[in-house]
């Protein structure tokens, strides 16, 4: 079963990353969700917000990426996912998602290990020449 991709992160990253994300992969509309976390926004809201982005899903499994461990994105996503129909990866980057774009079809333990390995092998240390 496919499975879909919700982003989670301060404003304006989530939406930037799925545009990005957009521009190699312009069919994943449908399956990929964001919601920009705004400055000053209540908790609550934020949480109710990003319920209503994971329930436009249905029973597809989701994984929600957010951008910083202990902020307030990923304290919401903490909230949102159960460990089984949905899954969370803190520290989103463009080589994440992509990966997660491209392994989105196969099972979720699948998807989290190389999403996690995307993002990890995505970043290097250019050293000058």
């Amino acid at each position: 079963m496919d499975n879909a991709i919700l982003i989670i992160a301060h404003a304006p990253l989530a939406s930037a990353l799925r545009a990005c994300v957009l521009h190699v992969f312009p069919d994943a509309a449908s399956f990929v969700a964001v919601l920009d976390v705004q400055p000053n926004t209540p908790t609550e809201e934020t949480l109710s917000a990003a319920r209503i982005s994971l329930d436009l899903f249905g029973n597809t499994p989701a994984l929600v990426l957010t951008d910083m461990f202990g902020a307030t994105p990923c304290n919401v996503a903490q909230k949102l996912v159960d460990g089984v129909h949905s899954r969370l990866i803190a520290g989103v980057n463009l080589p994440m998602l992509l990966r997660a774009l491209t392994y989105r079809d196969k099972g979720m333990d699948t998807l989290l290990t190389r999403a996690i390995g995307g993002g990890r092998d995505g970043v290097f240390h250019m050293q000058d020449h």
